[in-house]
Protein backbone atom coordinates (compact mmCIF):
# COMPACT_ATOMS: atom_id res chain seq x y z
CA UNK A 1 0.00 0.00 0.00
CA UNK A 2 1.18 3.50 -0.81
CA UNK A 3 0.12 6.49 1.24
CA UNK A 4 0.09 9.87 -0.43
CA UNK A 5 0.23 13.01 1.67
CA UNK A 6 -0.18 16.56 0.36
CA UNK A 7 0.74 19.84 1.98
CA UNK A 8 1.00 23.51 1.10
CA UNK A 9 -2.52 24.66 0.35
CA UNK A 10 -3.99 27.83 1.73
CA UNK A 11 -5.45 31.24 1.01
CA UNK A 12 -3.72 33.65 -1.36
CA UNK A 13 -4.66 36.78 -3.24
CA UNK A 14 -5.01 36.79 -7.00
CA UNK A 15 -1.62 37.14 -8.63
CA UNK A 16 0.10 35.42 -5.74
CA UNK A 17 1.94 32.11 -5.51
CA UNK A 18 1.67 28.84 -3.63
CA UNK A 19 3.74 25.69 -3.63
CA UNK A 20 2.14 22.31 -3.08
CA UNK A 21 4.13 19.27 -2.00
CA UNK A 22 3.23 15.61 -2.09
CA UNK A 23 5.08 12.58 -0.81
CA UNK A 24 4.37 8.93 -1.52
CA UNK A 25 5.23 6.84 1.48
CA UNK A 26 6.79 3.77 -0.09
CA UNK A 27 10.26 4.80 -1.29
CA UNK A 28 11.02 1.13 -2.00
CA UNK A 29 8.41 1.06 -4.76
CA UNK A 30 8.91 2.72 -8.10
CA UNK A 31 6.27 5.30 -8.86
CA UNK A 32 5.86 5.66 -12.60
CA UNK A 33 4.00 8.95 -12.62
CA UNK A 34 2.84 11.54 -10.14
CA UNK A 35 0.50 14.38 -10.66
CA UNK A 36 -1.93 16.94 -9.39
CA UNK A 37 -5.64 17.08 -10.02
CA UNK A 38 -8.24 19.52 -8.73
CA UNK A 39 -11.93 19.49 -8.03
CA UNK A 40 -14.59 22.04 -7.21
CA UNK A 41 -18.07 21.26 -5.83
CA UNK A 42 -20.36 19.74 -8.43
CA UNK A 43 -17.62 19.22 -10.98
CA UNK A 44 -15.47 16.29 -11.99
CA UNK A 45 -11.89 16.06 -10.88
CA UNK A 46 -9.63 17.47 -13.58
CA UNK A 47 -5.99 17.08 -14.43
CA UNK A 48 -3.71 19.96 -13.53
CA UNK A 49 -0.25 18.54 -14.24
CA UNK A 50 1.56 15.23 -14.32
CA UNK A 51 5.18 14.15 -14.44
CA UNK A 52 6.69 10.77 -15.22
CA UNK A 53 9.71 9.20 -13.58
CA UNK A 54 11.64 10.22 -16.68
CA UNK A 55 10.65 13.84 -16.27
CA UNK A 56 8.06 14.16 -19.01
CA UNK A 57 5.39 16.67 -18.05
CA UNK A 58 1.84 17.36 -19.08
CA UNK A 59 -0.22 20.42 -18.15
CA UNK A 60 -3.81 21.48 -18.47
CA UNK A 61 -4.12 24.36 -20.92
CA UNK A 62 -5.55 26.57 -18.19
CA UNK A 63 -2.34 26.42 -16.12
CA UNK A 64 0.36 26.35 -18.80
CA UNK A 65 2.91 29.09 -18.24
CA UNK A 66 1.77 29.65 -14.65
CA UNK A 67 2.24 26.29 -12.91
CA UNK A 68 5.35 24.14 -12.83
CA UNK A 69 5.47 20.52 -11.72
CA UNK A 70 8.71 18.95 -10.55
CA UNK A 71 9.72 15.72 -8.92
CA UNK A 72 12.35 14.18 -6.67
CA UNK A 73 12.40 10.52 -7.69
CA UNK A 74 14.64 9.46 -4.81
CA UNK A 75 12.06 10.74 -2.34
CA UNK A 76 8.93 9.91 -4.38
CA UNK A 77 7.97 13.53 -3.91
CA UNK A 78 6.29 15.88 -6.34
CA UNK A 79 5.89 19.64 -6.17
CA UNK A 80 3.54 22.06 -7.86
CA UNK A 81 4.68 25.66 -8.03
CA UNK A 82 1.67 27.83 -8.75
CA UNK A 83 2.29 31.41 -9.84
CA UNK A 84 -0.03 34.15 -11.07
CA UNK A 85 -2.92 32.48 -9.33
CA UNK A 86 -6.45 33.33 -10.40
CA UNK A 87 -9.75 33.00 -8.51
CA UNK A 88 -10.70 30.21 -10.91
CA UNK A 89 -7.78 28.17 -9.56
CA UNK A 90 -9.70 27.84 -6.30
CA UNK A 91 -10.29 24.13 -5.69
CA UNK A 92 -9.33 21.10 -3.67
CA UNK A 93 -6.05 19.82 -5.07
CA UNK A 94 -5.34 16.10 -4.99
CA UNK A 95 -2.03 14.37 -5.50
CA UNK A 96 -1.89 11.13 -7.46
CA UNK A 97 0.82 8.49 -7.51
CA UNK A 98 0.59 5.88 -10.24
CA UNK A 99 2.30 2.54 -10.52
CA UNK A 100 2.12 0.45 -13.67
CA UNK A 101 2.76 -3.24 -13.20
CA UNK A 102 2.33 -5.23 -16.34
CA UNK A 103 -1.12 -4.39 -17.67
CA UNK A 104 -2.39 -3.14 -14.34
CA UNK A 105 -2.47 0.48 -13.21
CA UNK A 106 -2.47 1.24 -9.51
CA UNK A 107 -3.59 4.75 -8.56
CA UNK A 108 -3.05 6.16 -5.09
CA UNK A 109 -4.64 9.43 -3.98
CA UNK A 110 -4.00 11.87 -1.20
CA UNK A 111 -6.69 13.38 0.98
CA UNK A 112 -6.57 16.71 -0.80
CA UNK A 113 -5.45 20.18 0.13
CA UNK A 114 -7.54 23.30 -0.32
CA UNK A 115 -6.39 26.24 -2.38
CA UNK A 116 -8.40 29.45 -2.22
CA UNK A 117 -7.55 32.44 -4.41
CA UNK A 118 -9.29 35.65 -3.47
CA UNK A 119 -9.97 38.40 -6.00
Amino acid sequence: QVQVVESGGGLVQAGGSLRLSCAASRSDLSIDAMGWYRQTPGKQRELVATITSGGSTNYADSVKGRFTISRDNAKNTVYLQMNSLKPEDTADYYCNARRIYGNTIYDYWGQGTQVTVSS
